[in-house]
């Protein structure tokens, strides 16, 4: 098991700086794919992906929230090659690479944790990896996702062990739940960086 990757401790250090994240994010992105999956093991798109795919239709509407350079959506498409995927990120070349991949509908530059210029009621599902978690996106930023999931849709993401009760997602979700606005069908523990030994919470949650 390695330490954990330095572009990872930059990475989880930003403390939610737009500027920063952005700045960090542009520099990184063509090597990316590479330094997540074959040096730290990463595995929150795959997860994702089999969560989500198993609970929507062939043709489903899904939005991939923080969808980076596009490692979810071509997941979904070996699963289901009819979906419909929006991707929305930060990141314009976080975004340049994910168009490369052809497997979005339509790519969208926005902040999640602020306003999205997106309908109430716009998918069918909704997947988040790798972005719920330190220095990046909070738990307030479920509350738009929430709100353009069709009732029913499924929300499916990672929140990284560090991020779970140290940034408040635990009684986050939680007081969404109490309050009607989700319901909780399942929160696992799972394997997140395989190499570094670093753990999720892989959470399925449900829109009201």
């Amino acid at each position: 098991m390695s330490p954990e990757n330095p572009l990872l401790l930059r990475a989880i250090s930003l403390g939610g700086d737009k500027t920063r994240i952005t700045e960090f994010y542009d520099d990184w992105a063509d090597t990316y794919d590479t330094d997540m999956i074959d040096t730290i093991g990463y595995v929150g798109h795959v997860i994702t992906a089999e969560a989500l795919a198993a609970r929507v239709s062939d043709s489903a509407e899904i939005l991939d929230a923080g969808c980076g350079t596009g490692l979810v959506a071509v997941e979904l498409k070996k699963r289901k090659a009819g979906l419909q995927i929006d991707g929305i990120d930060l990141t314009q070349g976080m975004l340049d690479e994910a168009a490369r991949t052809k497997a979005y509908r339509k790519l969208i530059v926005g902040d999640l944790m602020g306003k999205l210029d997106l309908a109430d009621n716009s998918y069918d599902g909704i997947v988040s990896a790798g972005t719920f978690t330190n220095g990046h996106v909070g738990p307030t930023g479920l509350d738009e996702l929430i709100r353009i999931a069709k009732p029913g849709a499924p929300i499916v993401l990672t929140v990284r062990d560090t991020a779970w009760e140290a940034d408040g997602f635990n009684t986050y979700i939680d007081d969404l739940n109490a309050k009607g606005l989700i319901r909780i069908r399942e929160i696992r523990h799972s394997p997140y960086h395989g190499n570094e030994g670093i753990f999720c919470r892989l959470c399925i949650l449900e829109a009201v």
